[in-house]
């Protein structure tokens, strides 16, 4: 839903780019009016021009390791170019399919506790073959930590899964004993890959779903404050897969120490009240919250953004879902965390997304029924 006006950073784009708010799947525009993918470092993590002394002469991974045939809209002469260009209406991001790949692989194999070291190296293994094969998705962009797993990855090109966790493990480590560890490492895009890891540890108790996730982002995100992040999302999702009240579950969460949002949420909270549920005042209010609290990917903004929403739209995930994608920013992978917590809670409302977007997703939807009939067999 949110591809199409992925970091868009001013709503008013979105009205004029589509002709009103999103209310269904659409296409992304060739243009982006917020772009800065030209600017991205194609060899590693962050932009082009925080690059300096010995990262400067790291070889492209765009378009030598992942991305093969996309490295021209990122050396584009002109500016604005989508980061998901030539995507079609109802695709998923790169994440999104990471995501779903990372389902696959946990109930294909049947994994009785997906926690186990085992599983983390099945599903590594699983992504660098999907990444480094060419033709595999469609999408343009791929965030930092993609870049920065395979711009260390490349060097010495593990590719069995015991090897590939040792690489992990190590670099792990690494990355966490620096002085400054990579600001890019701590963003949303955390916490797609991890959402497979508690679905399926819902009938597991909490600490054991809370370790599944942290054990296997500290693999993709090494940065000291991610643990504590997926550590609270983890706890929230599995809590509300398990039945607990979703408003409940964000208000914890917003109220927690590690956001400390609860206060500046309720103001808005408040005013969106004022208002009817569809209406445009009310959107506006909400819009106003995401900006304020966080529209980019930096976690801690980016997550009580989520949480907000969750509490907002805690029995309407139709609303939910057009709320997110319309306050622009990081909506994708905030999405992702958002729609995961809205479909467990409606397990138990009676609350569903819309059949026609079920319908709309181009190749998502058979590999959702493929996890779906693996984690039936499996009894997960």
């Amino acid at each position: 839903m949110s591809m199409p006006v992925h970091w868009y950073y001013n709503i008013n784009d979105i009205a004029r780019d589509f002709g009103g708010w999103i209310t269904g799947f659409n296409a992304p525009k060739n243009r982006h009016p917020s772009s800065i993918l030209t600017l991205s470092n194609s060899a590693g993590s962050g932009r082009t021009s925080w690059v300096s002394g010995g990262g400067a002469s790291r070889p492209n991974v765009v378009g030598n390791v992942i991305l093969h045939d996309k490295l021209k809209f990122w050396k584009a002469d002109a500016g604005s170019v989508h980061y998901h260009q030539g995507m079609q209406a109802g695709d998923n991001t790169l994440n999104a399919i990471c995501s779903l790949r990372v389902a696959q692989i946990l109930t294909g194999a049947n994994f009785t506790n997906v926690s186990c070291p085992e599983a983390r190296a099945a599903v590594l293994a699983d992504y660098v073959s999907f990444m480094t094969t060419p033709g595999t998705h469609k999408d343009t962009y791929a965030e930092s930590f993609h870049r920065s797993f395979f711009s260390d990855w490349q060097d010495s090109r593990p590719t069995s899964p015991g090897k590939i966790l040792e690489f992990a493990e190590k670099r792990y480590k690494q990355k966490l004993n620096v002085t400054y560890p990579d600001s890019q490492l701590d963003a949303i895009g955390c916490l797609p890959m991890t959402i497979p890891f508690v679905l399926l540890s819902a009938s597991a108790n909490e600490e054991q779903a809370v370790s599944a996730a942290v054990e296997f982002v500290r693999l993709t995100h090494p940065h000291p404050k991610v643990d504590k992040y997926v550590a609270l999302y983890a706890r929230a999702l599995h809590a509300t897969l398990n039945g607990a009240s979703l408003r409940q579950q964000a208000e914890t969460a917003l109220k927690s120490p590690t956001l400390d949002a609860w206060d500046t949420c309720q103001q808005y909270m408040q005013r969106a009240a004022r208002y009817p549920a569809d209406s445009a005042e009310r959107l506006k209010v909400n819009q106003n919250a995401i900006e304020y609290l966080g529209l980019a990917c930096y976690t801690k903004g980016a997550l009580s953004s989520m949480f907000y929403l969750a509490h907002e739209y805690h029995d309407d995930p139709r609303r939910g879902i057009l709320a997110n994608t319309n306050s622009g920013g990081e909506n994708c992978n905030r999405g992702a965390a958002l729609g995961a917590l809205l479909g467990a809670r409606a397990a138990y409302t009676g609350g569903a997304v819309p059949q026609e977007w079920k319908d709309g997703m181009q190749h998502a939807r058979q590999k959702i029924l493929e996890i779906l009939a693996d984690s039936t067999s499996s009894g997960l």
